[in-house]
C-alpha cells in the first residue's frame, strides 16, 4: 500500500485514521511498509502515526539511543499527542522503552515485538560490508523465518543504506548505543499494560528475550508466533493484528476488530 508521507520541519511521518493514538517505531534498518498490516488493520479502530526516525542522518554526535528518544520527545510534542499506545519493533521498541520510562504519564500501553534492550544479535556490532549485495542479502534474509519474505525492493533499500559511509557510521554507532544499554534494571519500573509479542524462531532477539522481558515488566503478557522470526507484523500480519486486537480490547474496553489484510 502506498500512504501519504507528510514533511513538516525534521519530521517525516504518516498520520492515518482517526481515534486513539498508536504511536509505532520502527528498527534499525525498517521501513514504514514494514507496518502496512497493521495501518491496514487499525486504521478503522485507531490515529496510526509513524515517525521516520533519523537513524541514517542525523548528525553523529547526535547517534545514539538518547538522541532518537530526544527525536521522539520532539515529535510527540510537535504532533500533541496524548495517551499514546505506543508499538515498537526491535530497535523501535528499545526507543519506546526509554520514552515510556521518561513519559509513563503520557502513555497508556506497550506493544513490544522482537524489541531490543536485553540481548540481540544484530549486524550493526561491526561495520556492515559496503557493495556486497550477496552479503546484506544473506543478513537481510537472516531476520525473517522465510527468506523470501527479504522483497527485493527492502534488499535494495538496504544496499542503498549501506552503501553510504556515513549512513553506515551511524548504524554501527547506533546499534553499539543499543548493546550498551541494557534495561534490565529499568523496565521493572514500567507499570502500563504491555503486550509482548514474539517470533518463536527469532534468531536476533532469541524467545528467552521475550521471557525475560515478561518477567521484568510487572503488567505484561506475553505471545509468541510460530514458524516466524524478527518481525512478526510483517511475516504474519494475520495473527499479529489477531493478537494485538485482542489486548486493545481490554486496553480500550471497546470491540477492536482488525480489518483483513
Amino acid at each position: 500500500m502506498t500512504y501519504d508521507v507528510k514533511t513538516h520541519g525534521e519530521f517525516r511521518y504518516i498520520d492515518e485514521g482517526e481515534g486513539q493514538p498508536l504511536m509505532v517505531l520502527h528498527g534499525l534498518f525498517g521501513a514504514l511498509s514494514n507496518f502496512d498490516g497493521v495501518i491496514e488493520g487499525f486504521r478503522h479502530n485507531c490515529r496510526i502515526i509513524i515517525p521516520v526516525m533519523p537513524i541514517y542522518d542525523m548528525p553523529m554526535r547526535e547517534a545514539s539511543l538518547d538522541g532518537l528518544r530526544s527525536f521522539i520527545e520532539r515529535f510527540v510534542e510537535f504532533k500533541q499527542l496524548k495517551d499514546i499506545i505506543l508499538l515498537g519493533n526491535s530497535l523501535g521498541g528499545h526507543v519506546g522503552l526509554l520514552y515510556t520510562l521518561a513519559h509513563l504519564d503520557n502513555v497508556k500501553s506497550l506493544i513490544l515485538t522482537g524489541s531490543s534492550g536485553l540481548f540481540e544479535n544484530t549486524m550493526g556490532g561491526s561495520f556492515p560490508k559496503r557493495g556486497n549485495y550477496e552479503y546484506i542479502k544473506e543478513r537481510v534474509a537472516y531476520t525473517f523465518y522465510e527468506p523470501e519474505t527479504a522483497t527485493k525492493e527492502l534488499l535494495d533499500e538496504v544496499f542503498e543504506i549501506t552503501s553510504s559511509i556515513p549512513k553506515c557510521m551511524n548504524i554501527v554507532q547506533i546499534a553499539k548505543s543499543a548493546q550498551r544499554h541494557n534495561m534490565a534494571k529499568d523496565i521493572t519500573a514500567i507499570n502500563v499494560p504491555t503486550c509482548l509479542i514474539w517470533g518463536l524462531n527469532d534468531t536476533i532477539t532469541p524467545p528467552h528475550v521475550g521471557h525475560e522481558f515478561n518477567r521484568l515488566i510487572p503488567n505484561s503478557e506475553l505471545h509468541f508466533i510460530d514458524k516466524c522470526c524478527h518481525a512478526p507484523m510483517m511475516e504474519r500480519p494475520e495473527r499479529f493484528n489477531e493478537i494485538m486486537g485482542k489486548f486493545l480490547n481490554t486496553i480500550l474496553k471497546t470491540s477492536v476488530i482488525p480489518e483483513e489484510v
